[in-house]
């Protein structure tokens, strides 16, 4: 696809079939992603992808500790919930889905399995779990190299038939990802990417977030009028 194709198509993928993704996919999407920018050339940026016995294992036990009400075990700073704006768009999203869903507000079990689906990282065959050296965990401009590359990571997977989603809620139990997943005590977990292919028959997946307008989020400075 070309690129303004490649975005245009790209959705946060909620639902997949029961499908293996090919390891041989897998290396080349992660490829693409590694053409991210970085500061200076430092690709901070680690990829364990995990699929199989071992992904149940972390899904099983983020979702066993979140409904026994665990305190959140995330290896990244975290703040205190959005507000103003960023609460608006936060809740916005979550009425197109629920609406695309048929999930009514009054709904607890339907809006509690939903959550649920989160922590299991949406069912997905594979789980990328994206890390940063410990060394680098207080450098902000590592975590926006990061970001580049799970952006590109997301876009990749699009071109190659694939779905994702990033999921902070997959890692709410680091502890459980890190011992399944096996990664490296020197590294720091800073999100996942569910990751396979979509199931066409999950309304969700036709979900495309709204953007703001330009106006509200660009100035430009020294343009003739």
């Amino acid at each position: 696809m070309d690129y303004e194709t490649l975005v245009g198509e790209r959705r946060s993928i909620r639902g997949y079939l029961k499908k293996p993704v090919p390891k041989e996919v897998i290396d080349e999407i992660i490829t693409l992603a590694k053409g991210a920018p970085s500061s200076m050339n430092t690709q901070p940026w680690h990829f364990h992808v995990i699929t199989g016995a071992p992904l149940e294992l972390i899904r099983e036990g983020n979702t066993e500790r979140m409904m026994a009400g665990a305190s959140v075990d995330r290896e990244i700073k975290m703040g205190h919930g959005y507000e103003g704006i960023h609460r608006e768009r936060q809740v916005a999203i979550a009425i197109q889905l629920f609406e695309a869903m048929g999930i009514e507000r009054d709904d607890k079990p339907r809006r509690q399995d939903w959550v649920m689906r989160g922590f299991r990282q949406f069912d997905a065959p594979v789980s990328i779990v994206v890390t940063i050296d410990k060394e680098l965990a207080d450098d902000t401009v590592s975590h926006f190299d990061v970001g580049a590359a799970t952006y590109g990571l997301v876009l990749a997977a699009v071109d190659k038939g694939l779905g994702t989603v990033i999921n902070g809620q997959g890692i709410m139990q680091s502890s459980v990802v890190r011992e399944h997943g096996n990664i490296p005590e020197d590294q720091v977990i800073m999100t996942c990417v569910a990751m396979g292919y979509p199931d066409g028959s999950f309304v969700a997946n036709d979900v495309k977030s709204r953007r703001a307008d330009n106006a509200d989020v660009v100035t430009y400075v020294g343009f003739d009028e």
